[in-house]
């Protein structure tokens, strides 16, 4: 019987060598080296994670912090890497949701949780 650990470390082996990957990390790295590409980055992620975080907290999130948020965004999608990465970002998100789901089912049908329905 296969160790589940032991998949899982091959499959972060696999990961880390796909093509989606390899092109998040070039992605990343054009980003760090482009000092005023990585200052604006670092200031939308951290609007994003103080809305995060004041929403986790049940605090209500203003209407100024809403539009400055999208402002923020703007600003970023109008950088040409920036957006690129931002691109893979979510199609690296895409894949690694599709892989919890695909580890996950197992659990699901256990619990009879119907995976047409969604998660619950």
């Amino acid at each position: 019987m296969a160790n589940p650990y032991d998949k899982a470390n091959e499959l972060a082996k696999e990961l880390k060598e796909s093509s989606e990957f390899t092109q998040l990390r070039e992605l990343h790295n054009e980003v760090n080296k482009d000092e005023v590409a990585k200052r604006m980055l670092d200031n939308f992620r951290q609007v994003q994670m103080e809305l995060q975080q004041k929403q986790m907290q049940g605090e209500q999130i203003t209407e100024d912090e809403i539009q400055n948020a999208q402002k923020q965004f703007e600003v970023v999608q109008q950088h040409e890497i920036i957006s690129k990465l931002m691109q893979e970002e979510q199609k690296m998100s895409q894949l690694v949701s599709e892989l919890n789901k695909i580890i996950t089912e197992p659990l699901e049908e256990l619990y009879g949780v119907d995976p047409q329905e969604g998660q619950q």
